[in-house]
């Protein structure tokens, strides 16, 4: 793999596994609505495509109607910023991939469809803020992935063009963002895929280990 002169990441199911936080979250909202708790692996088949999105999922798994969804979020988002990384954590090597590419003079962004406040505070509690020089959110661009928004608007902000980058995710919503922005891209095997194997995402590459980028 070659060297880029910049790396966008992926966060949740990429750089960090929340899906147990989530998971919590969830399980939270759905308890007050007097419905029942759902396991964490259907959690992580849900997870991806925003809180909205998670919570529908949910509720339609027990035939319930998705519009219920509406009045739960925002309750959702409250315990889950209180909550963001209880126990979420990065996965094995991230950290000391960060630090080799940064030392080595890349330049890093987190490319997210969660809101850029919430990860923010996810970053900031498990010490991975300041190795990033930009953090585009799913409320920060224009549109969020799979649209070209967020990796043009990270780019812009690194000082980089698409081909000077890697986009480095776990999801087609991840695929598909890079190619319309014109992005190389990756993908790690054990994300957020919403059951699809990894190499049939889409990507250039699956990467086994975050080492394989440095």
């Amino acid at each position: 793999m070659r060297a880029y002169a910049g790396y966008l990441f992926d966060l949740d199911g990429t750089l960090v596994d929340t899906a147990a936080d989530l998971n919590a979250a969830l399980n939270h909202v759905l308890g007050r609505a007097g419905l029942a708790a759902v396991d964490e692996v259907h959690t992580r088949h849900w997870v991806g495509h925003g809180a909205k999105v998670l919570i529908e999922e949910a509720l339609a798994s027990q035939n319930q109607p998705r519009q219920r969804a509406e009045s739960m979020f925002d309750v959702f988002i409250d315990y889950y910023h209180r909550h963001v990384a209880d126990l979420s954590r990065p996965y094995p090597h991230v950290v000391d991939a960060l630090d080799a590419l940064r030392a080595r003079g890349a330049r890093l962004a987190v490319v997210t469809n969660k809101r850029e406040g919430l990860s923010r505070s996810l970053l900031d509690a498990l010490d991975l803020s300041r190795r990033f020089d930009c953090l585009i959110g799913g409320d920060t661009a224009a549109r969020p992935k799979p649209a070209a928004d967020p990796a043009l608007l990270a780019c812009e902000r690194l000082g980089l063009t698409p081909r000077d980058v890697l986009f480095v995710g776990d999801s087609t919503t991840d695929v598909g963002c890079a190619r319309a922005a014109g992005c190389d891209v990756v993908c790690v095997p054990d994300g957020y895929n919403h059951g699809t194997p990894a190499h049939e995402l889409g990507a250039d590459a699956v990467i086994d280990s975050f080492l394989t980028l440095v």
